[in-house]
């Protein structure tokens, strides 16, 4: 379903969504009051919702769709402005799945391949998971045998994933790629590490610039860890964490006795500036068996082929797992390449975590 007040826009939105043909348009309507009454009678997987329209705006209706349909996936649509990239924010505290920028004219709505990639593949992955997702693998306990052989135990008719064993190294450094889903996922994750971990943490979580730096801020705010939009040529800091500004990927050089950020404007990977994978290549090459990855909810595949660099050269990956996922596409991918040590619900991650990073103090 489409909620924009301007016909222009929903005409434009419901074109560009239904030229996908696994994509049909339950309903397009002019506010939240109507899309609200609209889902009292018609089920639908997605809704794409506007912030600012008469009658009933995005953040007043959000919480009401939710409630009429529980499991219904919400993307809040807006132009790129300061103001509605905090209220996007919000709407995601608040339980949106996802957001997308709208482009700044109409006419780039229909002609703009970007855009239109973007949202087509977010409604696909959203309306999947609010079907209850595909087959997926099970997560299960590995066995080390005497050969130092990783051998899964069959438990259910899902293909099981087959987990490496957990590193003993201490990690000097904490890696963290996410996307759909990632801005909730990650502020429960830095709660539960806020003021326990000496590490510097790395994030990389695919949003446009406006948004990153507010990312940022709210992380701060909800974790009482200092975090921020990291600036290039910056050194990092233990026990502080940097956010990739949107539009360039986060990579790290040793210099010297520093480690520093450089932010590049290298061609996009995975479809993705900032990706996950460039920050991976960077920091394994630094860090080799000491680095600890995270891989949080996000559709598509980033992050992959970064991790099998780092497991390649010792370090360890932990991935959430699909029952706790907005979309487990990120995850997926790379618990499905056997590249995990762990692959946990959203809430043991910090934990698990902690455990990993404080041995040295136990």
């Amino acid at each position: 379903m489409i909620v924009d007040d301007s016909a222009v826009i929903r005409g434009l939105l419901t074109r560009a969504l239904e030229s996908d043909p696994q994509i049909s348009i339950a309903a397009s309507v002019q506010n939240g009051k109507i899309a609200v009454s609209t889902l009292e009678r018609q089920k639908v997987d997605v809704v794409v919702l506007d912030i600012e329209m008469p009658v009933m705006d995005g953040m007043t209706a959000l919480p009401l769709i939710i409630k009429t349909q529980p499991g219904v996936k919400v993307i809040m649509a807006s132009t790129l402005t300061l103001k509605n990239a905090e209220i996007s924010m919000q709407a995601l505290q608040a339980g949106a799945a996802d957001y997308i920028p709208k482009p700044t004219s109409t006419g780039s709505i229909s002609t703009a391949g970007d855009f239109k990639r973007e949202l087509t593949e977010k409604v696909k992955a959203l309306g999947l998971a609010a079907r209850g997702g595909t087959q997926a693998p099970v997560a299960v306990p590995a066995q080390t045998t005497a050969s130092d052989t990783v051998v899964a135990k069959p438990v259910s008719a899902k293909r099981p994933i087959q987990l490496r064993p957990m590193p003993t190294m201490i990690p000097d450094i904490i890696a963290i790629g996410s996307s759909t889903g990632g801005p909730q996922a990650l502020f429960e994750v830095m709660k539960s590490l806020s003021g326990k971990v000496t590490q510097p943490i790395l994030i990389t979580q695919h949003m446009p610039a406006t948004f990153t730096k507010l990312l940022a801020e709210h992380i701060s705010r909800v974790s009482g860890m200092t975090c921020n939009e990291a600036t290039d040529g910056e050194a990092i800091v233990g026990g502080q964490a940097y956010v990739a500004p949107g539009d360039y990927h986060m990579v790290l050089e040793a210099e010297g006795g520093n480690k520093v950020i450089r932010l590049t404007q290298d061609p996009p990977e995975n479809f993705c500036r900032p990706s996950v994978d460039p920050m991976l290549r960077s920091l394994s090459k630094i860090y080799g068996p000491k680095l600890l990855v995270i891989i949080l909810t996000g559709m598509g595949s980033d992050g992959q082929r970064g991790s099998e660099v780092v497991t390649a050269a010792g370090g360890a990956v932990v991935a959430q797992d699909e029952a706790t996922s907005v979309v487990w596409g990120m995850p997926g991918a790379v618990a499905s390449d056997g590249l995990c040590s762990a692959v946990l619900p959203l809430k043991e991650i910090g934990p698990q975590v902690l455990k990993l990073v404080m041995r040295s103090a136990a």
